[in-house]
């Protein structure tokens, strides 16, 4: 059997069948590039599941046993809990699928609190069934974020030219890979932070992840210059630059602005 044989819609197919009758399971959908309308040839499957809270356990077995029916499962990644967000989290690839069609699952309790349902973050869920209305928009407080992106200009004003002398140390000890670890963590991430905060804040901390659809194409073009960077000498070109491109974007950050982009993204 071939590589690309098991398809999106068999899988997708497959675990609505497995689930949808399950009273305990209420809800399923899809994020990701699904919810802003990318999907393409290579985009993974992002799934959130909403069952009872004593349920985590049956209905990653009512999954597997679905996704069995297709396909073995070439590689399987249980997250260890507590993770991050507080969900059960797992990722499985299939034998017979394309690797870029691996599955990330994160299955929620029903009385869990954050459903990473803000879709001005998140996007529009691609909702394959909702038995008890659990897929609902939680807007963000315009006010409440506005105030969470001050306070963290106000602390890369701090850190930023505090960390500089990472990058500049390791160059002048001739340890050209740390100063360039130094760079991206330092230099290149809080500059992306900051234009991110100018440009579209609701994903301020995205760093890279959607930068080609989200920032101006010249702003786009700038960062692919002081991201590939051939040498040490040209490093320390672009983190020049970078430092002194980080100050203009901070400067001319509008709160007013930020606050409206917030309120609706398409502004």
């Amino acid at each position: 059997m071939r590589r690309d044989t098991i398809t999106r819609k068999d899988i997708i197919t497959a675990l609505v069948a497995a689930l949808k009758p399950s009273d305990y399971v209420h809800a399923l959908w899809e994020a990701g590039a699904a919810a802003f309308k990318r999907l393409d040839e290579w985009s993974d499957i992002d799934l959130y599941v909403v069952v009872e809270d004593e349920h985590i356990e049956e209905t990653f077995q009512l999954m597997r046993q679905a996704l069995l029916a297709l396909s073995e499962f070439d590689l399987t990644f249980r997250l260890p809990e507590p993770t991050w967000h507080g969900h059960a989290q797992v990722f499985w690839r299939l034998k017979n699928a394309s690797p870029f069609l691996f599955l990330d699952i994160v299955v929620m309790k029903r009385s869990s609190k954050d459903k990473f349902l803000q879709f001005t973050i998140h996007g529009k869920p691609l909702v394959y069934f909702d038995k008890i209305s659990v897929v609902k928009d939680e807007p963000i407080d315009p006010e409440i974020f506005l105030e969470r992106i001050k306070v963290r200009l106000e602390s890369l004003k701090v850190t930023f030219p505090l960390f500089q002398v990472l990058t500049l140390k390791e160059l002048n000890r001739g340890n050209d890979i740390e100063a360039m670890s130094y760079y991206i963590s330092y230099t290149y991430r809080p500059l992306l932070e900051v234009l991110r905060i100018k440009y579209y804040p609701h994903h301020y901390n995205f760093f890279t992840t959607y930068v080609y659809y989200e920032l101006p194409p010249k702003v786009v073009t700038r960062l692919e210059k002081l991201y590939f960077v051939a040498d040490a000498e040209m490093l320390r070109k672009c983190r020049a630059e970078a430092e002194a491109w980080f100050w203009e974007v901070v400067e001319s950050i509008n709160l007013d602005d930020v606050k409206q982009k917030t309120a609706n993204p398409n502004a």
